[in-house]
């Protein structure tokens, strides 16, 4: 027999030999066999803990629409289903071979360790195998005309069979952990259990726990089917009431769990403690999900709040810290689709949060209901929000090999993290005893303690923090160790919560940057301002690893920065940098439904955009600059080749809608696609770079005889073009020079430059009837004027951005 033969390796790989005579007994043991095999179509979408998460705010659905998704729900409860069984099938593997052995000489376990072990166990598998074939045949058949109510009512009046395994749970634990101590084939054993299904690894408790997690999981589920249920369908009385009792099971063991004692000693005498926790997004499977995270002196637990009149959590998954490794992922992107749903979200979230506050001065039950459903629709948009726009990952690798990824939207909080398990980690605790039931109890008090916000909108907050203008001018930085790859981040809060609001340009290969950047950012909601010194390291594959060489986190107050500039040096550890901060309080616009137009670049005058973005060389220009001079300089036909079309559009797109996002995009995209978003960027210009009425003149300039007449003249042009014209022009051309030097490998000599970017950068003025020139003549004058300029080694230093204080200013 199969099983027989699993059992005698199990005994055996374990070190327990099976002498012929055990064998014999074991062969009358596994007369009866009580292996589950569910069908072998593999779970496509397994449910997870927390019942579906779809990614629309919830809305009013048609009938058609709710039973559709109503059927997708049935089968997620059938593939969570199957995914159950399998795992009460892994628990129950061993149990024949450990009762074949318990009467021999060399017993893993005792009977009556056995019988506390696996309290309950098969009866539970009984209860849930029949439950799933049940289900499976009827949404085979699409429900036929029975429904599927009776069934959940049925399962749901036999939860008792969980009263006695959950009443157990302490005590079969216990009896694990010591078998584990006292006898190393059970530890072994308890470590390794595998599920031949799935090929997933378990730990005996881990499995023991699932039971616990399906009685809530089974409320959830029960919940979000009877939401998709319309009301005059026939299982919507049924499932009501079976959702009664599946709450009520569950009420009375939430009720009873708090009150057994619940101290946790860890190794060395030291008692667990919550070290930091915070609501974070948990990504698997490619889904994201909103839950608390605790981090305890010895383990990360990750839970799901469920609010409503009697707030509680729910289990969702934990790792031990010892042997756990950290690790910071690449940075993903938010779909477009994502980024327009946000900036349409964002103008609402605006909206209600200045209606709930105008409501609050009313006194009216009918404003006060008004207000209510406000705050509802508030936490539904922000929760949307906060799950959908953390782009940062954080990866946790367990030695047992489990691994889960958290995301975060602060550079700063993921460091934070980080930096916290990894100290843990380095204490070394001993693995302890963990009653995971009872330690999410207990997390509802940890919050009403620590408190992290999940919105917004609190009822006790009267301090708003700063809303409006923010400008922060990034001046320089000292004290380096040795010269880097650096650029100093910006983070800042809107009612609790960070993001990435802006960062500098990389400056390459420095021990004292300087930058003179200056950022101006609208405010709502802000209390501090992040600072992080970022170090950008080349990989073998020409990918970027960010190093955080240094954060601070300064406290913004309205009064010391009011409409005045304020320079002050920060410490980020050892480096010193020195800021200027400036703040001017305004009533504030839903973010982008007056200036959405205004923060498109291309398309637009380049002095338009440099002016709104406080520079003269503007952000695509520096950049797609920065990035090809990073790892495109050795590229064979960069500016001639062309880039795919779809990423090209696809930077288009995110520059004009959202620098950060673009600028994450640009590390990641193939350098052509930066060449090319570069060109297209002048090309669309409405006008050239260098203005049309300076092409005759710079015409005849080239056509004077006179060595230094000719470079007095030209100079001279160039000097009467606009400033942020000419400062991005002469960007360019040092950087085109960078790329002519490297001709030997890209292939790309100065006049292969000037072909490709005269016509863009140098046109004849349209509707000019004298001084007009044919096609031929335009080409030559556009390719020698930007050929000259790039055989030219007296042109001026460009500046990037404009001066914005005085001295006197400083402080």
């Amino acid at each position: 027999m199969e099983l027989y033969s699993e059992a005698v390796n199990y005994l055996q790989e374990y070190g327990v030999q099976v002498a012929k005579k055990e064998q014999e007994d074991l062969e009358e043991v596994f007369d009866v066999d009580v292996d589950f095999i569910p069908p072998s179509s593999s779970p496509r979408s397994l449910l997870r803990s927390d019942s579906i998460e779809l990614l629309d705010v919830p809305g009013n659905y048609d009938p058609e629409s709710m039973l559709r998704k109503r059927m997708v729900v049935l089968k997620s409860i059938l593939d969570s289903e199957q995914l159950y069984l399998y795992e009460l099938e892994t628990l129950m593997m061993p149990i024949k071979a450990l009762k074949a052995t318990a009467c021999t000489s060399q017993p893993v376990l005792t009977e009556q360790q056995i019988q506390t072990v696996f309290f309950q166990v098969p009866e539970l598998l009984d209860l849930h195998r029949a439950f799933y074939e049940s289900l499976k045949e009827r949404v085979e058949l699409g429900e036929s005309s029975e429904g599927v109510g009776d069934l959940f009512q049925k399962m749901v009046s036999q939860l008792c069979t969980y009263r006695g395994f959950i009443d157990n749970y302490e005590n079969a634990v216990e009896t694990v952990h010591k078998c584990m101590q006292t006898d190393e084939r059970f530890k072994t054993l308890a470590e390794n259990m595998s599920c031949k299904q799935t090929k997933a690894k378990y730990t005996i408790e881990a499995l023991l726990y699932k039971p616990l997690d399906r009685v809530t999981k089974t409320t959830l589920v029960l919940h979000d089917l009877l939401k998709h249920t319309p009301e005059e369908h026939l299982d919507y009385p049924l499932l009501q009431e079976a959702l009664r009792i599946s709450s009520s099971f569950l009420s009375v063991v939430n009720e009873e769990v708090p009150n057994k004692k619940s101290t946790v000693t860890l190794s060395k005498g030291k008692v667990r403690q919550l070290v930091k926790d915070g609501f974070l997004v948990d990504f698997s499977n490619g889904n994201r999900s909103f839950r608390h995270i605790f981090l305890f002196t010895d383990l990360i637990l990750c839970a799901k709040l469920k609010q409503g009149k009697h707030p509680h959590y729910r289990f969702d998954w934990y790792l031990p810290v010892s042997g756990l490794t950290v690790r910071c992922g690449q940075e993903c992107n938010i779909p477009s689709c994502y980024q327009l749903r946000m900036k349409d979200l964002k103008q609402k979230i605006f909206l209600l949060r200045r209606n709930i506050q105008q409501e609050k001065r009313g006194s009216k039950i009918l404003a006060m209901r008004t207000c209510d459903r406000a705050k509802k629709k508030l936490l539904e948009y922000e929760s949307w929000m906060l799950t959908h726009s953390p782009t940062i990952p954080l990866e946790l690798h367990s030695r047992y090999g489990k691994n889960h990824t958290l995301l975060l939207s602060s550079l700063y909080e993921l460091y934070e993290w980080k930096d916290c398990i990894e100290k843990l980690t380095g204490e070394s605790f001993e693995k302890i005893s963990v009653d995971l039931l009872k330690l999410t109890s207990s997390c509802v008090k940890l919050r009403s303690v620590h408190h992290p916000p999940s919105s917004s909108f609190t009822e006790e907050n009267t301090d708003k923090g700063l809303c409006g203008t923010l400008s922060v001018m990034v001046h320089s930085a000292t004290e380096y160790q040795k010269p880097a790859n650096t650029y100093i981040s910006l983070e800042l809060d809107s009612f609790g919560y960070f993001e990435n609001r802006g960062q500098t340009r990389v400056l390459m290969d420095v021990s004292e940057p300087i930058w003179e950047e200056e950022f101006s950012l609208e405010v709502d909601g802000a209390h501090y301002l992040r600072l992080l010194c970022v170090q950008q390291q080349e990989t073998g594959e020409s990918l970027t690893e960010d190093k955080i060489l240094g954060r601070t986190q300064v406290e913004l107050e309205a009064n010391f920065i009011q409409n005045k500039w304020r320079r002050m040096a920060v410490t980020l550890n050892e480096i010193q940098v020195s800021v200027s901060l400036k703040y001017s309080a305004h009533g504030l616009q839903p973010p982008g439904s007056s200036c959405t137009d205004q923060s498109e670049v291309f398309g637009v005058l380049l002095g338009i955009t440099a002016e709104r973005e406080g520079v003269l060389v503007p952000n695509l220009v520096r950049y797609c600059v920065e990035e090809i001079d990073r790892r495109g300089l050795e590229e064979v036909g960069i500016y001639r080749i062309s880039g795919i079309a779809t990423e090209i559009q696809a930077l288009r797109t995110a520059f004009n809608t959202n620098l950060q996002d673009a600028i994450s995009r640009l590390k990641t995209v193939d350098v052509n696609a930066v060449s090319g978003t570069l060109k297209l960027y002048f090309r669309e210009l409405p006008e050239p770079l260098i203005p049309p009425e300076f092409f005759q003149p710079l015409a005849r300039g080239l056509e004077v005889a006179d060595k230094e007449k000719k470079e007095c003249s030209m100079i001279d042009l160039l000097q009467e073009i606009p400033d942020a014209n000419r400062n991005t022009f002469l960007f360019l051309v040092q950087h085109l020079k960078r790329v002519s030097e490297k001709k030997d490998v890209n292939k790309m000599t100065i006049h292969n430059l000037a072909t490709v970017f005269g016509p863009s950068l140098l046109r004849p003025p349209k509707d000019s009837q004298s001084d007009a020139v044919d096609i031929s003549q335009e080409v030559v004058v556009q390719v020698q004027v930007v050929f000259y300029y790039l055989q030219s080694n007296n042109l001026p230093a460009p500046q990037t951005r404009r001066k914005t204080y005085t001295e006197s200013e400083e402080t």
